[in-house]
């Protein structure tokens, strides 16, 4: 893609992820703003992290592919949420390579993005009080209080997940297993991403029904992002792809990664 001058830094750290849109030798989008994806992508972490730390105090039941990852945190204590999406995202690998047939050393990275996904959900939990299970308990908000943080939640979540869509390094192990599967066997993305989250949802009432014979991290909530979350990466995506241009900071990184 054509490059342009980065925005000066102006009042802080955000001018890293925009480029001058008036930039008279390129012109590829009239009207669009560039934004570098390498931070794009670090944001989107940090975004997604935070969107499952507020759905998951909200208690109305967290979104449906990290529900397994989060009953087994409910089930062994010395899990953090973190660490038990380590274990989850690592058998969703294997899954991934046994259904790709071809894989490539650098897909490993997607479980690197997993790793630095996990600190961060954990460190949102430790540091903020009202994430903090220890400190304030999942649900013990008003009920207008855990409407809004189940709302931003379920947004958050889904804007991040496009923006992860629009970069070249991979998301984790969930998204990149979406991502690249849809595209393997010809599926469009929001389809393929409802099928998968309602797989999720599947698994996670087995494993809750087996660990506690009752619904522990699953409910109505879960069902609403189960159903909608797909047709809101769709709608971001092309929110995203009407008012931005993405492109990279290290290009010769990105030809790695393709």
């Amino acid at each position: 893609m054509p490059t342009g001058a980065a925005f000066a830094h102006a009042g802080g750290c955000g001018g890293i992820f925009l480029k001058n849109s008036i930039e008279k030798s390129a012109e590829p989008a009239a009207g669009r703003i560039r934004l570098y994806e390498e931070p794009v992508y670090l944001a989107a972490l940090v975004m997604l992290s935070l969107a499952v730390a507020m759905t998951a105090a909200a208690d109305f039941g967290v979104s449906m592919i990290v529900a397994p990852a989060y009953i087994l945190s409910l089930k062994f204590p010395f899990l953090t949420f973190g660490r038990a999406e380590y274990i989850i995202q690592a058998l969703l690998f294997a899954v991934f390579c046994i259904l790709m047939r071809r894989i490539k050393p650098v897909y490993l990275f997607s479980f690197v993005t997993c790793i630095i996904y996990g600190f961060v959900l954990d460190a949102w939990r430790s540091v903020v009080p009202a994430f903090n299970p220890a400190v304030t308990a999942p649900g013990s908000f008003a009920l207008s209080v855990r409407l809004l943080l189940f709302a931003g939640g379920v947004l958050l979540c889904s804007f991040s997940i496009a923006s992860f869509y629009k970069v070249y390094l991979y998301p984790q192990v969930y998204d990149f297993f979406v991502k690249m599967l849809s595209r393997r066997f010809n599926i469009a993305l929001p389809k393929f991403k409802t099928c998968f989250d309602f797989c999720c949802l599947a698994a996670a009432c087995v494993l809750t029904l087996a660990f506690f014979g009752r619904f522990r991290g699953i409910g109505i909530g879960t069902i609403i992002m189960t159903a909608v979350n797909g047709a809101l990466i769709g709608l971001f995506g092309k929110v995203l792809d009407r008012f931005f241009v993405f492109e990279p900071l290290f290009p010769k990184v990105k030809r790695i990664f393709e």
